[in-house]
């Protein structure tokens, strides 16, 4: 412990410390202001060649503009809290750390980026193993200003004289500060089993688990990060694909990765993956469980394969004086030839126009036809009458996938493509589950089933669309203009995909517990050349269908990928009071399930109120207005799936920071306090209790459960 400072009583000591700090932090803006103005000046020598007047002075102006652009983009992206870390090396040599790398004019780094290599011992180093490192230091600052620090000693027989150590360590001081509407990264406070994960090999599937709090979420967006640092032009250039429980879910880490200076992700909800649906409606546990089982599948196979509702069933043309005639039972022959188990229907369509063709064709010539023309004319001549065009649409349409899944509205139809493959109280149970698909659109689990469909049936062969460049001039000139011009520009020459893109280089999947079957069929086909990041707790799944066949989906999609497993034990998030209530909950119906350890404590404990059922809208109301004024973050109110709405009323008109969500919703969400209503209400079969597990762990500070029964205690 030689030379060190330990008496934090002296205010003095930290102020001094913060000083030191203050003048690299100073350095660093100044070099930074520097590069911005490089950037601003090559955007100017850009334009300024324009003046030469040969095309050729054009393109090249416009790849100095370009390139200008996303380096002053990436500068102005990562400007707040650039500095946030400090190594003090065995070595005597000392590293910065933050959230991009910045050189001095003689390339001597003065800030080095929080995913190279050297930057890896600010996570995984630790007293037992500290990889060089004496000291560790966290930076807070807001913007170009430090407001504290915090260190950990690593290797304290190492520490030179003088070596001064001030704060209780970055960690714990971090998960004080109050969430704000949308998710904070982790950037700062990475801890070693995160960092393990974050920095697993490139290839591959890589699998983390955890309890409430222990990181999943930011680990995983992280590591997205990374992945694009360490390999660019692979991950970059195919895309990484985030999908995730919900859209709120979604819009909850939409700022995440754009903090760590990467836009070129695309995140998704399980309702939003497929163009087109954006899908935030949520079935009942056993309906879902239904439409989410591979079975659905053969299901589907069978209507996509069906005759027209409401089509014709009879053809009759007047040929030449002659009359020709397709009756119910012929057209079902063409049909069923044209399209054989496995045919997707809009592909084969020619097929069985085609057979409709040769059908008449034949009896054109059976029939001896006054003047019969060959055949080729004879399609040609059938091809230009309206009626029979009409026939044709009728009969065989163009199909999307909504047309075919809103047949199975009909109980009658819906029966005969169940039969033999769901049970009677299983088909009984959809009956009615589709009726709401075309005034109110999909529910989550539909959305896989339109894409399965789309898988099914095909897609009608269409002429290949040129892509409109909005910045083409002329004989291959390109004209950038404003910044907004700029920066998309930037975006689509980084990657241009189209809106069904399934080539992605990486897929994540958050709340992975959740995904059924038929939507990991879903993602499965837009990450069939990825490596993958797979992010779950199965303590927390709500999904009550078949677990072996959940297990056999989720294989097929990953494939026969290199596995690597991470497994999270520490609960950061809540504090040990709040999470012992939930502990309590889930321990009831899993009681040998390990659980994360929460590792601190606020010495307040979680508030149960119980009320009468006309008094429990004003309680809602009160107990929410006083979590606004105990804490400065967001506040949660979790509702019943079936009651969000009337709930979200009780509340109305409060400040924006107050959310209302469904228990469902709030996976993956987290708060600085939680009022969660009729817990009992959720708590109502084993699934539903590890709903509520999830629901009373989203809360950091502060826990308030209210409700008219309070037998959910375990």
């Amino acid at each position: 412990m030689k030379g060190r400072t330990t008496d934090l009583s002296d205010a003095t000591v930290l102020q001094q410390e913060i000083a030191v700090e203050q003048q690299h932090v100073d350095l660093v803006y100044a070099r930074l202001a520097e590069l911005r103005q490089d950037a601003s000046r090559a955007e100017k020598e850009g334009y300024r060649l324009a003046g030469v007047g040969t095309f050729g002075a054009l393109v090249e102006r416009d790849a100095m503009v370009f390139h200008a652009a996303r380096r002053r983009h990436a500068l102005d992206t990562e400007y707040e809290g650039l500095v946030f870390g400090r190594l003090d090396l065995k070595t005597g040599a000392t590293h910065y750390v933050g959230r991009m790398g910045i050189r001095d004019d003689s390339s001597k780094p003065l800030v080095v980026d929080w995913r190279a290599p050297a930057a890896a011992a600010f996570y995984r180093a630790t007293p037992a193993e500290p990889l060089g490192v004496v000291r560790r230091r966290m930076i807070q600052s807001s913007r170009e200003r430090v407001l504290g620090i915090e260190d950990d000693l690593l290797d304290p027989e190492s520490a030179p004289p003088g070596m001064r150590v001030v704060g209780d360590g970055a960690l714990l001081a971090s998960l004080a500060k109050a969430t704000g509407r949308g998710m904070r990264d982790i950037v700062a406070t990475i801890q070693r089993e995160q960092d393990d994960a974050i920095r697993s090999p490139a290839g591959g599937v890589t699998i983390v688990t955890g309890g409430p709090g222990t990181g999943k979420t930011a680990v995983a967006l992280h590591r997205a990060a990374y992945l694009l640092y360490s390999d660019r032009s692979r991950f970059a250039g195919g895309g990484i694909l985030v999908v995730g429980p919900s859209g709120v879910f979604v819009e909850y880490i939409a700022t995440v990765l754009p903090s760590l200076g990467e836009e070129t992700a695309t995140l998704r909800s399980l309702g939003s993956l497929v163009p087109g649906y954006d899908a935030t409606r949520v079935d009942p546990g056993e309906v879902a469980a239904i439409k989410g089982s591979l079975r659905m599948r053969r299901v589907l196979e069978r209507a996509s394969h069906d005759a027209v509702p409401g089509g014709p069933t009879e053809l009759r043309l007047l040929y030449r004086g002659v009359l020709l005639r397709l009756n119910a039972q012929q057209l079902e022959q063409i049909r069923r030839k044209a399209l054989p188990r496995g045919a997707r229907r809009n592909e084969v369509r020619g097929h069985g126009f085609d057979r409709v063709f040769d059908a008449l064709w034949a009896q054109a010539r059976e029939q001896k036809v006054t003047g019969l023309p060959e055949k080729r004319e004879f399609e040609s001549e059938l091809a230009d009458r309206g009626d029979f065009r009409n026939f044709l649409r009728a009969w065989w349409p163009r199909f999307t996938p909504m047309r075919v899944l809103r047949w199975l509205a009909e109980p009658k139809r819906l029966r005969a493509y169940a039969n033999g493959l769901l049970s009677r109280e299983e088909i009984a149970a959809l009956e009615g589950s589709f009726d709401g698909l075309a005034e109110h659109g999909p529910t989550i689990a539909d959305v896989a089933l339109l894409d399965e469909l789309d898988e099914l049936m095909g897609r009608p062969r269409q002429a290949a669309k040129k892509t409109k460049n909005p910045f083409h001039v002329r004989d291959g000139i390109q004209e950038v203009s404003t910044y907004a011009d700029r920066q998309a520009a930037a975006r689509a020459q980084q990657v241009q995909r189209e809106e069904d893109y399934r080539d992605f280089a990486h897929v994540v999947v958050d709340e992975s517990q959740d995904v059924s079957p038929m939507q990991w069929r879903m993602i499965g086909r837009r990450g069939q050349y990825a490596s993958w990041t797979i992010v779950g707790d199965p303590a927390q799944t709500a999904w009550s269908g078949d677990p072996e066949e959940l297990d056999r989906a989720r294989e097929r999609a990953l494939g026969s990928r290199k596995r690597n497993g991470y497994a999270l034990t520490t609960n950061y998030r809540n504090s040990s009071e709040i999470f012992a209530v939930a502990a309590g909950v889930i321990r009831a119906i899993m009681p040998d399930l390990p659980l994360p350890s929460a590792v601190r404590s606020t010495g307040v404990d979680p508030v149960d109120v119980v009320t009468g059922r006309a008094l429990l809208p004003a309680a809602v109301r009160e107990l929410t207005e006083k979590q606004l004024a105990d804490v400065d973050g967001t506040i949660g109110v979790i509702a019943p799936v079936p009651r969000r709405d009337e709930m979200a009323g009780w509340v109305e008109g409060l400040p924006e920071r107050v959310q209302v969500v469904t228990a469902l919703e709030a996976k993956g969400m987290e708060y600085d306090a939680v009022v969660l209503v009729e817990p009992g209400e959720i708590a109502i079969d084993r699934a539903g209790v590890r709903t509520l597990y999830v629901a009373l762990s989203r809360a950091t500070q502060r826990l308030t459960t209210v409700g008219t029964n309070p037998a959910w205690h375990p």
